[in-house]
Formats: structure tokens, sequence, C-alpha cells
């Protein structure tokens, strides 16, 4: 029995058939794994691959068999590539800005852990909606957008809970001796 094509199984995908979706897995799962790997991301790599697969379903109602399949796939793989470039820099950013703030009202003595120890703390200090949508920006990497479709609120009070967020964290790490 020949294989379906790719563009046959994401319109069965499209229509409900979840054998038509895990086979698109079975297909291509090892190439997008060895993909992330070539680019350095050994350790993430089936995180990045699943985080591809979760948003081709979501794209299933959208797709249009307008060119090869794979070109789509890559086009996926290459934003979640670049999704996670953006989150990495914004975890650097966050930490060296943390480092810096430690270093400033300490003696230069103070751990990594003990850090991320303040860090997780001070995010305990958060109340649950500013935390959350802290959380999903800037250790997950949503946009705000996405982040309001989660929750179910509008843009715009993701932008200010994340801004009162990050006030309340400046505010706690200023206030610790």
């Amino acid at each position: 029995m020949q294989e379906r094509p790719d563009h046959e199984l994401m319109e069965g995908t499209r229509d409900g058939d979840q054998d038509a979706f895990a086979a698109l897995i079975r297909r291509h799962q090892t190439p997008l794994l060895n993909f992330f790997r070539r680019l350095g991301a050994d350790n993430e790599a089936e995180d990045l691959v699943q985080d591809v697969f979760l948003r081709l379903y979501r794209y299933r109602d959208r797709y249009t068999y307008s060119a090869k399949f794979t070109t789509f796939l890559y086009t996926l793989a290459r934003h979640v590539w670049a999704d996670r470039w953006r989150k990495l820099q914004r975890i650097f950013r966050i930490q060296e800005r943390a480092r810096q703030e430690a270093a400033a009202r300490s003696d230069g003595n103070m751990s990594r852990v003990q850090d991320r120890m303040d860090t997780l703390h001070a995010l305990d200090q958060l109340p649950d909606k500013l935390r959350i949508v802290l959380v999903m920006s800037v250790c997950q990497g949503l946009r705000y957008g996405e982040i309001g479709e989660v929750l179910g609120i509008p843009e715009g009070t993701v932008k200010s809970r994340v801004f009162m967020a990050m006030n309340k964290l400046k505010e706690y790490f200023h206030a610790q001796p």
C-alpha cells in the first residue's frame, strides 16, 4: 500500500483524522530532530519538535496545499527556533540584570544558587495573575496575544500585568538588604 502524500495527511488532520496526524509525526519527527540538533539544540531538540507539531496542529484549518508540505513544516520549525532564541535572549538579559543588581547590593560572594532562590522567592511573592503572565511571557516566550488567548483576557491586560509584575519584582529586589 502506497503512503499518502503529506498534503493529504494534512487534509485528513483538518477533517479530524488523528491517524493522519500521527502519520505526519512519524514521518517528520526524526528529520526535525536532526534539524534542531544540527542547529545546536541537543538537549531541547525533542521539545522544539513537539512545539513544531503543536503549531502544525493549530494551523490545520488554515493549511492550504500550495507548496511542498516540508516547506511549510520547516517554516514552522524556523519560527520555533527563532522564538527559542528570543526567549533565551530575554532570559539572559533578566539573569544579567539580576546579577548586576545582586552584585550592587552584596559583597560579591553571593552564589548563583542564592540568586536563583531569590528570583524564585520573588516570583512567589507575586499575585497569581501577575506571576502567570510573567512566566508565560519571559520563561515560556509566548507573545502577549497568545497569553491573552490562553487566559481569556485582552492583550492590553496582559501587557499591563507584565508591566506591574516587573515593577513589583524591581521593588522586591530593591527592598532586599
